[in-house]
């Protein structure tokens, strides 16, 4: 029976191969798991004084595996300085300065925890583990003398993070966080971070101050979610804030706390136009003692004006000594977060030489507020007024303070109103008026000023100017 020339070229290269692999084995059998393991030094001393500090410790595999370092005192106890690592086939080298994973000597207590910490002084001896997905295992052992390492711990002996909650949306009220944090000893690092649900990092940078960086003392962190630098803060929700403190020769100490954020969120609102090509509406009106306000007590308010159409488009407006210019806008409140106001409520008047704070309404960092200003104005906006009427708006009661705030809710809108009472002529008449939409201590933006500008002209009726 005559073989096919194909089943003939198989069995050939079969036979071939098979030659080959057992010459291979033959001439060049297995390589062990751990080709080579060791230091490149007996001793250190782990000190930072520049001299014998650390040992290089290299190795190569020639397989893929998992691999762990520990070292084992006289007295027998072992440290970690590399646990389960998975690792390919390869060389390895790493330095070792004596510092492994935390831990604490009998009987020990320390504020925080010890991530990484020198081992003590004294004779150890080292072994390498390695073992294969596949089950194989090796072991390479060797000796190390640590000595001259004896370093204290980079104790943070306060860190306090206060308030722990917080909520960074501009409104003056638990704006921003304070963490404090004592070093007991100079270090190389010094990191604190919020730690979100997703594990990722979120740093804060430490307040400028006269104490260097990792110098021995009280460090200050503060931190505003990143809103005043124009970023979103982060989302809503519970998270840590974590302090390490790294000395020079890589000892580590960690520090939690946490940190709750709420009503999170940059705030947005802007002054929204009353009907088209008209952002604010003017009118003029006789004026009524029974408007009149001081600190002390607040007069009248003046009724919402609902019809304003008639000066609405005006571009000179005349006012006769001892009559009202009156004023109607909306602001809008197009954020996500809520925005806080104080008073003065909206009709209010006021006499032309008073100020916000002559009817008790002083800057509040964080308040919004409507504000109208002239050229001749001594200060910015001094007629001031809150963003809406107390219908339009709710109330929290901040449990740390026991003050109680009013707020706009998010993509709400409101309708804002009042007048100025002009008793005297300026110096410059006419002169240009305008209103704004004020964020006290934070900003005024581009777009919510000199908002519905008008020229006033200020007429006396002696004089026989007429309105």
């Amino acid at each position: 029976m005559r073989v096919p020339a194909l089943h003939t070229l198989v069995a050939t290269i079969a036979g071939a191969t098979l030659v080959l692999l057992v010459g291979y084995f033959v001439l060049r059998p297995p390589m062990p798991l751990i080709v080579s393991a060791g230091f490149d030094r007996p001793a250190i001393s782990p000190n930072a004084d520049g001299r014998d500090d650390v040992a290089e410790f290299t190795y190569t595999l020639s397989r893929p595996a998992s691999v762990s370092l520990a070292l084992t005192n006289e007295t027998g106890k072992t440290f970690y300085f590399r646990r389960d690592q998975p690792r390919n086939d390869d060389e390895y080298s790493v330095l070792f300065s004596g510092v492994v994973d935390g831990f604490l000597h009998e009987g020990e207590t320390v504020y925080g925890v010890v991530e990484r910490r020198l081992i003590p002084n004294g004779r150890y001896s080292w072994r390498l583990d390695a073992a294969t997905d596949a089950g194989e295992t090796m072991s390479a052992t060797g000796n190390l003398l640590v000595e001259a390492g004896d370093t204290p711990l980079p104790i943070m002996s306060e860190f306090r993070v206060a308030p722990d909650v917080f909520s960074p949306n501009q409104d003056g009220v638990a704006d921003r966080v304070s963490i404090n944090v004592y070093l007991e000893k100079d270090v190389a690092r010094l990191d604190v971070f919020l730690l979100g649900p997703d594990g990722a990092r979120i740093p804060i940078s430490a307040r400028v101050e006269e104490r260097q960086y990792g110098e021995a003392g009280r460090h200050r962190f503060d931190y505003e979610g990143g809103i005043d630098l124009g970023a979103d803060p982060p989302a809503d929700g519970v998270y840590q804030v974590i302090a390490l403190a790294q000395d020079q020769v890589g000892q580590r100490m960690r520090m939690e706390g946490e940190l709750t954020i709420e009503l999170g969120g940059k705030p947005y609102a802007e002054i929204k136009p009353q009907a088209v090509g008209v952002e604010v509406a003017f009118a003029v009106q006789d004026y009524d003692g029974r408007y009149f306000s001081t600190a002390e007590a607040l007069g009248d308010r003046l009724p919402l004006p609902d019809d304003t159409a008639s000066l609405a488009h005006s571009q000179l407006i005349t006012v006769p000594l001892g009559r009202m210019m009156v004023f109607r806008l909306t602001v809008d409140n197009y954020g996500d977060v809520p925005i806080r106001t104080s008073g003065p409520p909206p009709g209010t008047v006021y006499q032309q030489d008073q100020l916000a704070g002559s009817l008790g309404a002083f800057d509040e960092s964080g308040v919004w507020r409507v504000g109208l200003q002239c050229e001749t104005s001594m200060t910015s906006f001094p007629y001031r007024w809150a963003i809406a009427a107390d219908d339009r708006l709710y109330e929290v009661v901040d449990e740390a303070s026991g003050n109680t705030y009013r707020y706009l809710a998010p993509k709400a809108s409101a309708v804002v109103w009042g007048a100025v009472r002009f008793t005297r002529a300026e110096a410059r008449n006419p002169q240009n008026c305008w209103a704004g939409l004020i964020h006290e201590d934070v900003a005024i933006s581009l777009r919510n000023n000199h908002v519905g500008m008008r020229s006033i002209m200020i007429a006396d009726p002696n004089s026989g100017a007429s309105d």
